[in-house]
Formats: C-alpha cells, structure tokens, sequence
C-alpha cells in the first residue's frame, strides 16, 4: 500500500535527521531547508538542491542486530551519493530504531523535492540483476532442501526431516521478507512505497 505525502505541511522550517553509522564514527547529520539538502559527515559538509538530486533508492536493510532497517540511497547530478539509514548505534550491543523520525524526514524530503520539480529517479528496492540473483539463490536453496527433504522421509530420518521442516520455516520467514520487501519497482513522489518505511 502505498504512502501518501501531505503536500501542504512539506514547507516550513528545517527538518533534521541524525545517526550513528558506527559506534567509532561521528554522527551522520542531515536537513531539510529552503535550498536544499544540507548534510554533514565527519569532517564533510556540504548542500544539494532539490533540484540537483538525480535519484533516490529506498530499500530494506535488516541486520543482525537490527531485524527492521531501512535505507535511504541518495545521488546528485556530481555523483556525490548519501546513505540514510532507519537505525542508529547506541552502544556495542544496541543499534536503536528511529523509525518516526526517519519516516518523516524521507517523506518530507520527497515533497520538498516534487515542490523543486524535480525530475530524479525514484526506485525502490534491490537492483533487477541482484533481484534475480537473490531468486535463483532462494530456487537453488528450495530444490537442495526438498530433494534432503525426501531422502530423509524415504530413509525413515524422522528428526532430520522435522530439522529441515523447520530450518525451510525459518529461513523462507527471514529472506523471503527481505526479498519481498525490495523486489525492484519505480514510484513517484505522493505514493512511496509502504513496504520500505518504517
């Protein structure tokens, strides 16, 4: 389903958006302003125009420590590209979720652009080469368990077909929703995708 941005509330003051990419590293710190995108990384700074942005790829990033995290790919007309992620490092065992906040800043930040009249590519999920990859994988995966599947039902190897019922489970729960998620699609700027937000 997807979502719909509230173009009326897209100007304003500045909206600002900050993570941790690492426990090491400085703050990843961005804003929404009247000219544009204003970004900070380390010692790096620097300020793209709305206009100026040529593409945007939103995906769905899951990690161990993390099982819902969603990214936020950004390029410029120059090249320069930008990465916004959902999560945060709090400590060396916590990498906190700031959903609400990540949420609305790349919703707002897809109105401020449309306002521009921008023209970027909007896509969403993996690539159409990775994709397809990732389903011959998951097609490889499900022949190999289905073939062991059968060998341990004819053999009478009731607790290692039972092991392979549920090793199918888990595995098709954990990357059949990541392939889901990010099957590869184009959007527009007042209908982003519902499935890579928060």
């Amino acid at each position: 389903m997807p979502v719909t941005i509230d173009l009326p509330n897209a100007a304003g003051p500045g909206v600002r958006y900050a993570y941790k990419a690492s426990l090491i590293g400085s703050a990843h710190q961005f804003e929404l302003t009247d000219g544009g995108l204003s970004w900070r990384i380390g010692g790096k700074s620097g300020a793209w125009p709305y206009a100026d942005i040529a593409a945007i790829r939103l995906s769905y990033r899951p990690v161990s420590m993390q099982s819902r995290r969603f990214r936020a790919d950004i390029e410029n007309a120059d090249g320069g590209r930008l990465a916004v992620l959902s999560t945060s490092w709090q400590t060396a065992a916590l990498m906190a979720p700031q959903d609400q906040d990540y949420r609305a800043f790349i919703m707002q930040l897809h109105a401020r652009m449309q306002q521009a009249g921008s023209n970027a590519a909007l896509v969403g999920g993996l690539g159409p080469r990775v994709y397809a990859a990732a389903i011959a994988f998951l097609t490889l995966v499900a022949v190999a368990i289905s073939g062991l599947l059968v060998r341990a039902l004819a053999t009478g190897e009731w607790a290692g077909g039972l092991f392979l019922v549920g090793f199918a489970a888990l595995f098709g729960w954990q990357i059949g929703g990541f392939v889901g998620r990010n099957r590869p699609r184009t959007y527009t700027f007042d209908h982003l995708p519902e499935a890579l937000l928060p």
